[in-house]
């Protein structure tokens, strides 16, 4: 059998988000923010989409909240064994700044506002890391 074909999905980094991937590659989790009116913006972009200045990025602490998820009862991602959960979480940083990741946790034990924890987690054998979250206090 092709493992090849089993191994997860690889990140294929563009001008915007290179700074992400290369962040999340050194172990460190960082999000777009603007350098002049100071709003954090994902997905990333090289200028604010608030005021237009230049962007850079910034360290986040990986703590926020469930805004919503969805259960995946079909493997539709290799390397993904359903169920599993992907959660749209909310960063504690600033209100609406959304990313959207796995969420590590038994599907009946995720609920919308649930505290999460990122962790970085390998994306196989690719060298890439990408946060994944677990319930806060797991």
């Amino acid at each position: 059998m092709n493992e090849a074909f089993f191994a997860p999905p690889v990140p294929v980094p563009d001008p915007d988000t290179v700074g992400f991937w290369d962040a999340l590659r050194d172990g460190r989790f960082v999000m777009d923010r603007c350098t002049e009116c100071r709003a954090w913006q994902h997905p990333p972009q090289e200028a604010c989409r608030r005021c237009g200045g230049p962007t850079t990025f910034e360290a986040v602490n990986g703590t926020g909240t469930i805004f919503s998820f969805i259960v995946v009862r079909q493997q539709t991602v290799p390397g993904h064994e359903a169920p599993y959960v992907i959660g749209l979480v909310e960063l504690d940083e600033q209100p609406g700044l959304r990313l959207t990741a796995r969420v590590d946790a038994d599907p009946a034990d995720v609920t919308i506002g649930a505290r999460v924890q990122a962790r970085l987690v390998e994306i196989g054998d690719s060298g890439f890391r990408a946060p994944e979250f677990e319930l806060a206090g797991t």
